[in-house]
């Protein structure tokens, strides 16, 4: 039997990121990952004959300067800058995302500009004082009239729900520092800006930079598995251990030896057995109850809670310079696919063939719909049909393609999850004080990777100290965090430095 002082479940961001800070720290580590092959979870790099991609994309920027620090760490040599170019496509029309002012004032005409504007005066002078649903807290920033064009289409894609069913939390998190008047303001400047003049140049020096409008980002030259390759090396150089293709079966607490015990099976149907002193899971909620003795309400919780689940249909298509930009959102009822990836605008070192470049079609579904069960062919049939009709490139350039789907991508936040998790946290809390959960499906919560890796690292700490001096519950999207506890100086990572706070004081 394999004893460690931390056993960690998922070779993710948040798990590597963890592995990583307790094996620099002398800290006896094991890690065990689902795939057999990629670490990295929903953030590696797949390959397919040397065509590298991402499974969604993802960019890396954080407003917290410790992250930062820790991706220049783990990969000092490989990144890239990258610039951000983005549109939204509807109607048969591309809007630039940020918006760009006379661009989205030409596309949508001058009529249903002003109903626009009048509808978001309107939800100013009688808000939803209370919003709920992801529906009214979208209209209360940007009108109905917008919240019809720009998010309602796109948003009941990715969910496979009505807007009025989403809870204001997800936009609250999501879009949080973004109204009307911000993005017009960007969309202003950018309209207005003398080309090669950015965001970020000394006239804006210490603007706040809201995260859904950066102009440029930082990546791996080879995708985002680099990092997470570097990340499990590095943990295996520092005396960790990673098992791959093993996936958790049972987890037991006892407390009077204050020990864990884990099993798990091997894609050979073995099992493995583990203990250890202290578990970090960043396993989904409703696999990790799965595993434990949970209490039947705690169990109803977890089957409560729900995911969207996530594939791309990867097309090698002939022609390097289709079009520019780093990604298309597609509102377009008329076609399913909800996001369109241009890789070789990510990285050309993603591309080994310099006539091709890889579009990723992003399609949102639930496991074991019509889509998720679809075979490969049909998909790839579907994304060249879908590919034409937006008008991005014909089905006879497609020279390739293939498929990869994502289970579990993106926690959904319904009604009732919120209270489901809280249910589940405070019987954790209660009776198992060293299981720490992390991560997007640890947590069940939908958050970047800089997030992610920040609640890693902030456990890390807590397990150092011997007490939990952070709650990583209280970290969001921009990396903020606070002490936990009523007492002792609470804390705040704005921008790019560490702010400290007195009790009390609003973040």
């Amino acid at each position: 039997m394999n004893h460690s002082q931390v056993f960690i479940i998922g070779a993710g961001p948040a798990g590597l990121t963890a592995s990583y800070l307790l094996t620099k720290d002398a800290v006896t580590t094991t890690v065990i990952e689902q795939d057999p092959v990629y670490v990295g979870g929903i953030s590696r790099t797949a390959n397919y004959k040397g065509f590298l991609f991402d499974i969604g994309g993802h960019r890396f920027f954080s407003k917290s300067k410790e992250v930062v620090d820790l991706w220049k760490e783990i990969l000092p040599q490989d990144f890239i800058t990258r610039p951000r170019l983005s549109r939204i496509y509807y109607d048969g029309k591309y809007y630039s995302y940020p918006l760009k002012a006379f661009e989205a004032l030409n596309n949508l005409g001058y009529l249903e500009s002003t109903l626009c504007v009048l509808s978001f005066a309107y939800k100013q002078a009688f808000p939803n004082e209370a919003p709920v649903t992801f529906h009214e807290w979208v209209a209360n920033q940007f009108g109905e009239r917008l919240f019809s064009i720009f998010f309602k289409t796109y948003t009941e894609k990715v969910w496979g729900m009505s807007c009025d069913e989403i809870s204001a939390d997800w936009a609250a998190q999501r879009i949080k520092g973004l109204d009307l008047w911000s993005a017009m303001a960007n969309a202003l400047r950018n309209s207005m800006r003398p080309a090669g003049v950015k965001d970020g140049t000394p006239a804006n020096e210490g603007a706040e930079v809201i995260k859904t409008l950066i102009e440029s980002f930082q990546y791996p030259r080879k995708g985002p598995g680099m990092m997470w390759d570097a990340a499990a090396a590095k943990t295996k150089a520092q005396g960790g251990t990673i098992h791959m293709g093993q996936t958790l079966d049972t987890l037991s607490w006892d407390g009077a030896a204050k020990l864990w015990t884990i099993t798990a099976t091997t894609n050979g149907g073995r099992t493995e057995t583990y203990t250890a002193d202290h578990v970090i899971s960043s396993a989904p909620m409703t696999e990790l109850v799965r595993a434990l003795k949970a209490s039947d309400t705690v169990k109803a919780a977890a089957n409560g809670l729900r995911y969207r689940d996530f594939l791309t249909v990867a097309l090698m298509v002939d022609n390097p310079n289709l079009f520019p930009d780093n990604w298309i959102y597609i509102h377009e009822p008329s076609v399913k696919v909800g996001r369109i990836q241009n890789f070789r605008s990510w990285s050309p070192e993603l591309i080994p063939d310099a006539n091709a470049t890889c579009l990723g079609l992003e399609y949102f579904c639930f496991e074991g719909d019509g889509l998720w069960t679809a075979t490969d062919e049909e998909l790839i049939e579907l994304a060249k049909k879908e590919l034409a009709i937006i008008g991005l490139a014909q089905p006879e350039h497609v020279k390739d393609g293939c498929v990869v789907r994502q289970k579990k991508a993106y926690p959904v936040y319904d009604e009732g999850y919120k209270a489901r998790v809280e249910t589940i946290r405070s019987e954790f809390a209660e009776h198992y004080p060293t299981l720490h959960l992390v991560g997007r499906n640890g947590m069940h919560k939908y958050n970047n990777q800089d997030h992610a890796m920040m609640t890693s690292m902030l456990t890390v700490k807590n397990i150092l100290a011997g007490k939990t001096v952070f709650d990583i519950w209280n970290v969001n999207e921009d990396a903020e965090y606070h002490e936990a506890g009523n007492s002792g100086e609470q804390e705040a990572l704005k921008s790019v430095r560490m702010v400290p706070r007195k009790v009390g004081q609003a973040a």
